[in-house]
């Protein structure tokens, strides 16, 4: 008993140093922000993984996201490929979670890929079916090579 008791404790304190804090990016600030960032606009990237392996992709050129805090306090966070982005839309709620750098806008949509590996993993959303985003550090161990 005392052995499941001190390991659920051990366990618990791992997770709060290990949590990530979550910003949250109001709507329209993600569409000032993401303004004219279409397809012509993605440049070519190569990223290493946490087993030094290198996966090329087009990414947005955004460098620093401008979001807020937990207490709303206007913040800013540095772009990486470890950067994730959970959006909630539609009138039932729905939630999808991107990688932040593989976002994109085309003719009124918010184009997203849910994979790092599988680039045909990707969904459309019409921005204005948008009601929350939020953006956290996913702490993957992936870094650009050339960005």
């Amino acid at each position: 008993m005392l052995k499941n008791i001190f390991f659920v404790f051990i366990l618990s304190g791992f997770f709060l140093l290990n949590s990530c804090s979550t910003y949250t990016i109001p709507v329209q600030s993600f569409k000032e922000q993401f303004e004219g960032m279409d397809t012509s606009k993605l440049i070519d990237v190569v990223v290493q993984g946490p087993m030094y392996e290198r996966y090329h992709y087009k990414a947005n050129t955004i460098s620093t996201i401008q979001c807020r805090d937990k207490d709303d306090i206007p913040s800013e966070m540095q772009n990486s490929p470890s950067i994730e982005a959970r959006f909630t839309y539609g009138y039932k709620h729905k939630r999808v979670v991107f990688y932040f750098d593989k976002l994109y806008i085309s003719n009124g949509y918010l184009v997203g890929c849910r994979s790092r590996f599988i680039s045909s993993m990707t969904k459309t959303i019409p921005l204005d079916s948008i009601t929350k985003i939020e953006v956290q550090d996913g702490k993957k161990k992936f870094t650009y090579v050339n960005k």
